[in-house]
């Protein structure tokens, strides 16, 4: 059942609640509806599901999924909310040590994970501040200019991707644009 996608108005058969019908999506979960039950959210990896009939969403309809995603990125993209990013768990209580090259100067050591938190906060700043400029005064010719940059920016920081645990949420530069 937990690669098959359900869409509105699939007919499903569970074992507790007997027949029902599906009336929401969820990006994790099934909303749905059954006949002596009642409406109940069960999760999208539930095993114990019997599909009597199975429905397409058509792609055009706004499920609460595809709103849900949509909002999401809207508050990614323009407020200072900082989200949680998994750190690359081969990192896990590792540690970050800087040697300078003057041997006579002590050498610096950090908890990886804090050097990590500090990246993410630099690039939710870096996002930010892309928002602020794309919603400012400027001309359209001084936003490109400042995006520029700020893809720049992005790319001196893909040294840092080896870190993240998920490759959508690592730095991407030029070539990736």
């Amino acid at each position: 059942m937990s690669d098959t996608q359900l869409g509105i108005g699939s007919r499903v058969k569970h074992p507790q609640f007997g027949k029902g019908v599906v009336v929401q999506l969820r990006s994790d979960a099934y909303e749905i509806c059954f006949i002596e039950n009642g409406v109940r959210q069960l999760m999208r990896n539930y095993e114990g599901l019997e599909i009597i009939e199975a429905v397409e969403t058509p792609s055009d309809l706004a499920t609460y999924e595809k709103v849900e995603k949509s909002l999401i990125r809207v508050l990614r993209r323009f407020s200072d909310l900082q989200e949680t990013v998994p750190f690359g768990s081969k990192w896990t209580g590792g540690k970050l040590i800087m040697v300078p090259g003057d041997l006579s100067l002590k050498e610096k050591e950090i908890p990886i994970d804090a050097f990590f938190h500090k990246i993410v906060m630099l690039r939710d700043r870096l996002r930010v501040l892309e928002a602020r400029i794309n919603s400012s005064k400027l001309t359209d010719e001084e936003k490109v200019e400042l995006q520029q940059y700020i893809t720049r920016c992005y790319g001196s920081l893909t040294t840092f991707n080896v870190l993240f645990k998920n490759k959508e949420d690592q730095f991407v530069g030029d070539k990736g644009a």
